[in-house]
């Protein structure tokens, strides 16, 4: 059946509402936004859902969520998971709370129990509370840092961590024999309250969570000794962050957080900015100047579901801020849990790990060198740092660390298996007490750790290539560089192709392969000369085609310019090919 057909369809069938088919007809005549609307069904993905709210089978609509947790429902009655039931949050998009009440319903009727917080909550609550429930499975509706227009359902197993194999492929197949949306089953709230399968869930998750975080905190003496001294600026971004970033700090003992007033509130329209990202710097525009103001320390910055953390920290020479990107925050972090955790124990585990993404920066291995721990390599995506962490309870090999990825997010404990944010701004307190009490600021400790490591400096650009004319766009970006490896790239020599999609790492000199392995994906990564590297690959979230590069100098303005030389070699690699 054609687009057509499916639209028509969809205008015609009892099944759809008429606010749906109101929607629909407001379109009539423009063929191109029908046919993105119904070319294609939403596509369930290893992360779960993902697109714009609006009508039709490519959009995120109360259809194809129900249609997604009828596949999901399949998969959980087929391995005998009923039993141990859902947990379900949602943080402040539009929509999200009736996606989740959708959600439970179908899982209802399917037999299953539900247990759906009884308001927004962040992602890495939603994590813990699969397993602090003993839930079969986790639903999280959420759209991350997406635009206003976008909506997303991630899937989360037993252990907390979002879908990996084999269960992504087996729910997955589910959802695709999903044929109709007549086999799609639902019932009424009510009722299924009155049976007990739908259970609301509150406040003893949350606390169970915070036990759980504040056991992470090496240096309460440090907090103790300047906590009350230090002033912090917290920006949620109208998300999900706001009450729970603020319990955990007051809990810890930083009193002075001080709140971007007109960011404080959750709202689906983010109306302070364009993009509710904490990557973004018009996100801290608000932030830095009450941080300004009040004399901040730090200001802190979390996505509307709270697992990514945006930092800027004070420059006490200059009085300016200066920005941490992921990779810095990230490595900021990992450094002083190790470094603590060293100085607290004497030494840290024989079989420790520090586990980064392929797109993470290479001064995550310099750290893990210089405390003598594994450093372990994974695909984009925390679920396989979650997976990782599995894998050691699963075996009694490995202790986990720290975990950490490029796009701002890190997991300091395995109380939870997906980024952390709220925990993240709690240790990166933490940090800024402990060095306090050194007479250094966060920005000194940086300064510090590119002395020690290297000056690396690690950037990623995307080109959005939206509709199907874009993803057509992206596969053949990928097929052409796949097929025409570049052997230098700028001023760097290309010395091996890591090619996940066909599991290869060619040495370009000799031409020997070897496997990468790591599971398959569609993703071409350059390890270059000099300590450099660039990556590309398709985002997994949004319509974008990604280039990810890293470079190391002798000093900050070194880094800067290699940096600049690096995009002018990216431009002159993909220009021909867009």
């Amino acid at each position: 059946m054609g687009y057509k057909e499916v639209y028509q369809e969809w205008l015609n069938d009892a099944y759809f509402d008429e606010d749906t088919k109101a929607e629909l007809r407001s379109i009539a005549g423009d063929e191109k936004e029908i046919e993105d609307r119904f070319y294609r069904d939403l596509e369930f993905g290893t992360a779960g859902l993902r697109g714009v709210i609006g009508a039709g089978t490519n959009r995120m609509n109360v259809y194809t969520v129900r249609k997604a947790t009828q596949g999901l429902a399949n998969y959980i009655n087929k391995v005998n998971g009923a039993k141990r039931g859902v947990a379900i949050s949602y943080d402040s998009r539009h929509m999200s709370p009736e996606f989740a009440d959708e959600a439970a319903l179908c899982l209802n009727a399917n037999g299953i129990k539900a247990y759906v917080f009884d308001s927004l909550r962040p992602t890495p609550v939603l994590s813990f509370a699969v397993r602090y429930l003993n839930a079969i499975a986790g639903i999280n509706i959420t759209a991350s840092h997406n635009p206003k227009e976008y909506n997303g359902y991630k899937v989360y197993w037993e252990d907390g961590a979002q879908i990996t194999p084999p269960h992504d492929s087996g729910i997955m197949d589910e959802v695709r024999a999903v044929a109709s949306f007549d086999e799609v089953k639902t019932m009424d709230k009510d009722e299924a309250i009155r049976s007990g399968l739908y259970v609301v869930i509150n406040k003893e998750v949350d606390d169970a969570y915070d036990e759980e975080v504040l056991k992470v905190v090496i240096r309460k003496d440090c907090i103790d000794q300047v906590g009350s001294d230090i002033k912090v600026v917290y920006n949620p971004l109208h998300g999900t962050g706001n009450i729970p970033v603020r319990r955990v700090l007051k809990k810890l003992g930083f009193p002075n957080v001080y709140v971007v007033p007109e960011q404080e509130l959750p709202d689906g329209d983010f109306p302070s900015v364009s993009y509710p990202n904490p990557e973004n710097p018009e996100a801290f525009v608000l932030g830095e100047k009450m941080a300004k103001e009040i004399g901040a320390d730090l200001i802190l910055a979390t996505d509307p579901d709270a697992d990514r953390l945006g930092v800027h920290v004070l420059d006490s020479k200059t009085g300016e801020y200066h920005a941490l990107d992921g990779n810095m925050s990230g490595c900021l972090i990992g450094y002083y849990l190790l470094s603590q955790q060293k100085e607290k124990k004497g030494s840290l585990p024989a079989d420790g790990a520090f586990i980064r993404s392929i797109v993470t920066t290479n001064m995550t291995d310099a750290i893990a060198k210089h405390f003598g721990v594994r450093l372990i390599e994974v695909l984009t995506g925390f679920k396989w740092i979650g997976l990782q962490i599995l894998n050691f309870e699963h075996t009694g090999k490995g202790t986990y660390l720290f975990g950490m990825e490029e796009s701002y997010g890190c997991l300091p404990g395995t109380y939870a298996r997906d980024k952390d944010a709220v925990a993240a701004s709690m240790v990166l307190c933490e940090a800024a007490a402990y060095y306090k009490t050194r007479n250094m600021t966060l920005w000194d400790a940086m300064l510090e750790m590119y002395d020690t490591f290297g000056y690396y400096k690690d950037e990623v650009s995307s080109v959005t290539l939206a509709g199907k004319e874009g993803i057509e766009k992206i596969t053949t970006i990928m097929s052409e560089l796949r097929a025409n490896a570049p052997k230098q790239i700028g001023a760097y020599k290309v010395e091996k192709l890591r090619d996940y999609q066909n599991d290869t790492i060619t040495e370009m000199e000799s031409g020997k392969v070897e496997p990468t392995g790591l599971p398959k994906s569609n993703v071409l990564y350059y390890e270059l000369s000099d300590n450099a590297w660039l990556c590309v690959r398709p985002s997994g979230t949004e319509p974008k085609i990604k280039f990810y590069f890293g470079v190391c100098g002798s000093s900050l303005e070194d880094a800067d310019q290699k940096a600049e030389e690096m995009k002018k070699a990216l431009d002159a690699l993909v220009k021909p090919l867009m």
